[in-house]
């Protein structure tokens, strides 16, 4: 299977999950994926919530930021991978002056 996500629209996210600032996505969904190329803006953050989905893995390409997930918190920055295992409750937020740019994969269990 071949994902050619530049024929994908990409979408502008503002607050995600009640979070703060914008990103932007390309997003690929079927039953069992959901794989996400992601930009967090400056400010901008993917809001607490409990991932009920599946595993959320996101490797970090670029930027800096800090994960939050049960409580833990993690700096994130590129060549990290932040796991949030399904049934956790996480968050996202970019840290830095730049975007944070990550690849997100959620696989369903």
């Amino acid at each position: 299977m071949i994902i050619d996500f530049n024929k994908l629209n990409e979408i502008t996210m503002p607050c995600m999950n009640n979070g703060t600032g914008e990103m932007t996505v390309r997003m690929y969904n079927d039953e069992n994926y959901r794989i996400v190329p992601t930009a967090i803006h400056p400010g901008g953050s993917i809001g607490l919530h409990t991932q009920n989905s599946g595993d959320d893995m996101n490797y970090i390409l670029s930027g800096t930021g800090k994960a939050v997930c049960d409580g833990a918190e993690e700096e994130l920055s590129a060549g990290v991978m932040h796991i949030c295992p399904k049934g956790s409750e996480h968050t996202i937020i970019n840290t830095g002056d730049d975007d944070l740019v990550m690849l997100t994969i959620v696989v369903a269990k």
